[in-house]
């Protein structure tokens, strides 16, 4: 069908194409392809996009028109057993094999000339990545936007439950997106059920869940997807894209790294590059076409500013990568540095050769008593602070990198931190600019009456009119502290994250505390890029949970997920010359 003439219709469609795999599953897709040029020509590089959302979101619909108005011919496929595809959706799992299939298809047609690029958000994402390493010859171009590098660092952050992120796979019950319908449901009493294996067995079948929240360890499910084996057989490059507010900036900073660093074509080495704004999942340049989600022009995004500066021309980013890469045309994205940054609080993007950056400093500061956060330690004995964590009111998430849209972002943090179950540790005012980019780490000293319990840490920039916005944050589970035992900061530029042996080593044994004994633990914040300001103060905010960003503790040192009695847990915090919280930030000299 041809629809030539129509400004927001100037391509040839194919509706419901079925695509053969390897083990007889066709997938179905549309496609959609330029008009025929004057002179007959009609082969084009092809864009695909591969989902389990549904391929007509109006997002990704939009965007194909750009492509298909550039010269592209795109393909948007459900995966299989997801809408109108055939087969069972095997989570994850089944998108290597299908990914390589599909490449390989397009690549036959005769309206393709043999060349393809990748593009999709969260799980069509890694639907490209996946399917790269070993992969399609005709693949040449990947645009994985918030992706991961294995589900176990996703779903299970550092042995925690991501618990809004598992909860919100219920969606996928069935073929379709059940958004609307569990929308009807109580979402408060869906987070707080007990235990949280059988959270949606009431409500619909949905193995997934019940399996994130079985397999605790990175066992065989978590590796038999993973790419952190994988990267020596990538030999595409790949334009990965991601923000400070991302939940999925993590893992797609490693996958990044794993990129960069090991990939088996020098060339996907040296070409792939990614970018990292001051967005979240929801909210950034590549949100849904509806108010609220696209980033806006004006850079206001809750409770900060960023300038027009920090809006991006989603389909124009895309394109300049694609040409490059796919039509061989010079001064394309290639030119630029491998990193480009924005640098919140400047306002500014800057470009960078390596994560962490090579000039470095990473500076301690110390909490101290009367919730002073100073560069120096004790220089002797300080009464340690005390809260009581009960999982029956846990410290509420309000802002930095979570899945939905309703909590994470740039939040003030004025409210929260009145709470009796958080500590906080400010500087005094700033003597001039200190910029704070990079991976960000604390070490607490800490004892608890539990078993087993959790620890948060909080980076907080302190305006001077009082507003306190939330940069990054982490926590910490205590039954998983020898995991990070020897780790030092300084491991970071080799790629090691304070908790890397819970996903190197299979065997590994969780201890659980022994009551009131202080233990040293290590939290990774993830990273940031900002610049403090003069005048304005460091905060550091201490606490035992960010729910229902992640599972509760409930303090009893019981199998994680299948147990449903609690208890409070008393809590304290070290700060004497013995024993000296403190937090790690990478200032960038200037």
């Amino acid at each position: 069908m041809t629809a030539a003439g129509r400004p927001d219709q100037p391509f040839r469609l194919m509706l419901g194409r079925r695509i053969p795999m390897r083990d007889g599953v066709e997938p179905w897709a549309d496609i959609d392809l330029p008009p025929a040029a004057p002179d007959g020509a009609q082969r084009y590089p092809a864009l695909l996009l591969r989902t389990i959302y549904h391929s007509k979101d109006p997002r990704y619909v939009g965007r194909a028109a750009g492509f298909v108005r550039a010269g592209y011919a795109v393909v948007l496929q459900d995966c299989r057993g997801r809408h109108d595809s055939d087969g069972r959706w095997d989570s994850y799992a089944c998108e290597i094999a299908d990914g390589h299939d599909t490449h390989d298809w397009i690549g036959a047609q005769s309206w393709c000339d043999g060349r393809i690029g990748t593009f999709g958000v969260s799980y069509p994402g890694f639907t490209q990545t996946c399917a790269a390493p070993d992969g399609s010859p005709h693949l040449a171009a990947l645009v994985p936007i918030a992706s991961q590098q294995d589900n176990c660092g996703h779903h299970r952050c550092d042995g925690l439950l991501a618990w809004a992120t598992s909860v919100f796979f219920a969606n996928m019950l069935g073929r379709t997106m059940q958004g609307e319908a569990l929308a009807r449901l109580d979402r408060h009493a869906i987070e707080r059920h007990l235990p949280l294996y059988d959270t949606w067995d009431a409500i619909g079948d949905c193995p997934y869940f019940r399996v994130v929240v079985g397999h605790e360890a990175y066992d065989a499910f978590w590796s038999s997807h993973s790419l952190r084996h994988r990267y020596g057989a990538v030999d595409v490059p790949a334009y990965f894209m991601t923000g400070w507010y991302d939940s999925l900036l993590a893992e797609t900073l490693r996958v990044f790294r794993g990129w960069r660093l090991s990939a088996r074509a020098p060339a996907a080495r040296r070409l792939s590059r990614i970018v990292l704004g001051p967005w979240s999942h929801q909210v950034a340049p590549w949100g849904r076409p509806q108010p609220g989600f696209l980033f806006p022009a004006d850079g206001r995004f809750d409770d900060a500013e960023f300038g027009a500066a920090a809006a991006m021309d989603i389909v124009a980013e895309h394109l300049r990568w694609y040409d490059a890469r796919l039509k061989d045309r010079p001064g394309g994205i290639g030119d630029q540095p491998p990193l480009r940054l924005f640098v919140m609080g400047e306002n500014t993007w800057r470009g960078e050769h390596e994560w962490p950056l090579a000039r470095t400093v990473w500076t301690e500061m110390f909490l101290r008593a009367g919730g002073i956060l100073a560069p120096d330690p004790a220089a002797e004995a300080e009464v340690p602070d005390r809260y009581r964590y009960d999982p029956a009111d846990p410290c509420p998430t309000w802002g930095g990198s979570y899945q939905m849209k309703d909590l994470g972002g740039p939040r003030d943090r004025r409210a929260i931190v009145a709470r009796p179950d958080m500590l906080s540790f400010v500087s005094a005012p700033l003597a001039g600019d200190v910029e704070v980019t990079g991976p960000v780490t604390a070490t607490l000293w800490a004892a608890s009456s539990a078993t087993d319990t959790d620890f948060t840490v909080a980076l907080v920039d302190v305006h001077p009119d009082g507003r306190a916005i939330l940069l990054t944050d982490g926590i910490c589970r205590a039954r998983f502290r020898d995991a990070a035992a020897g780790w030092r900061p300084a491991d970071l530029h080799a790629g090691r994250s304070p908790y890397e042996r819970l996903y190197e080593e299979p065997d590994f044994r969780p201890r659980l505390l022994t009551p009131g004994q202080p233990v040293e633990l290590q939290v990774d914040m993830w990273a940031t890029s900002n610049l403090f300001r003069k005048g304005h103060r460091i905060r550091i905010e201490v606490s035992s949970r960010s729910f229902p960003r992640y599972d509760r503790n409930l303090n009893t040192g019981g199998r994680v997920g299948f147990e449903s009695a609690f208890q409070v847990a008393e809590q304290t915090l070290f700060h004497d010359r013995a024993r000296p919280s403190r937090v790690t930030l990478p200032v960038i000299p200037r």
